[in-house]
């Protein structure tokens, strides 16, 4: 009949949920949703809030994904990986979106809590951490932000101590034939990767020939696409930040932008992108 509201329940919708699992139920929507406190009276500190708080659940995602991939490349299991990296680089197009629903927050918006967020910051992010572990970037100085949460500082030093998704990847390289030097194979996980010539030239002869290596030319691409987007990340980052704190310290005592800008010449995967001037 015309004029009249439509009811789901017509159709079969679930409409009553007492002793059923809900929406709500299986996402903890109360929980999450419950999870935002702001402790000033600014109206732009939720945004932030949310802000930082989603990003920690995308990289939660990411670090399940890394995790996964850096085992499946372990175990030769290639195709799997590429899924899960690609979908790694698509979280961190999803985190870089998120930088300009931020940057709609001024300087003057920005100063009128600031000051409530005390000694907190971004870089003591221990997912962050995780994820830069993950990929190689090995730097142990960085646990110390975390020693004061037992569970945490030892989950982090485990994946300091791990193998990284490129350890992995260049494992692989060694298992396929390609001439690694031993000491690359040898050194401690801990240590943080440096170029390595032999390494660059295993990955030049993959490129040189995609046809007859195209599994480790995908990963290659995998790889790189990862970084590419991460690198995006980072720059994103320090642009936000120095549109909203221009070069004030950081909360949590870096040099903020300055310490940022410094991020920005960390490379994860030298030889992928060092190789491409001799193609």
């Amino acid at each position: 009949m015309p004029g009249t509201p439509y009811d789901p329940a017509d159709d079969g919708a679930q409409m009553e949920f007492d002793g059923r699992m809900s929406y709500g139920d299986y996402l903890a929507l109360d929980k999450v949703l419950s999870a935002q406190s702001p402790i000033s009276s600014a109206h732009d500190e939720m945004l932030f809030i949310i802000q930082h708080q989603t990003s920690e659940l995308w990289m939660k995602l990411a670090i399940h994904e890394l995790v996964a991939a850096k085992g499946k490349i372990a175990a030769g299991d290639l195709s799997p990986a590429f899924k899960m990296l690609t979908r790694v680089a698509r979280i961190f197009e999803q985190l870089n979106s998120a930088w300009q629903v931020l940057r709609t927050m001024t300087p003057s918006e920005y100063e009128e809590f600031r000051d409530q967020l005390g000694q907190s910051s971004g870089f003591q992010s221990y997912q962050y951490r995780a994820i830069e572990y993950l990929a190689g970037n090995k730097n142990a100085a960085m646990l110390r932000p975390h020693a004061h949460i037992p569970e945490v500082h030892a989950w982090l030093d485990g994946l300091l101590h791990e193998t990284s998704l490129y350890d992995e990847a260049i494992r692989l390289l060694a298992r396929e034939g390609f001439a690694i030097d031993k000491a690359m194979l040898e050194r401690g996980p801990s240590t943080p990767h440096e170029e390595n010539e032999s390494v660059r030239e295993a990955w030049l002869e993959v490129y040189r020939d995609p046809r007859k290596h195209w599994p480790l030319y995908e990963l290659a691409e995998k790889l790189v696409d990862f970084e590419d987007y991460f690198r995006r990340w980072r720059f994103n980052h320090v642009t936000t930040v120095e549109r909203v704190i221009g070069f004030k310290r950081g909360t949590g005592g870096t040099s903020g932008v300055a310490y940022l800008r410094r991020m920005l010449e960390v490379v994860l995967f030298p030889e992928l992108w060092s190789i491409r001037a001799d193609l």
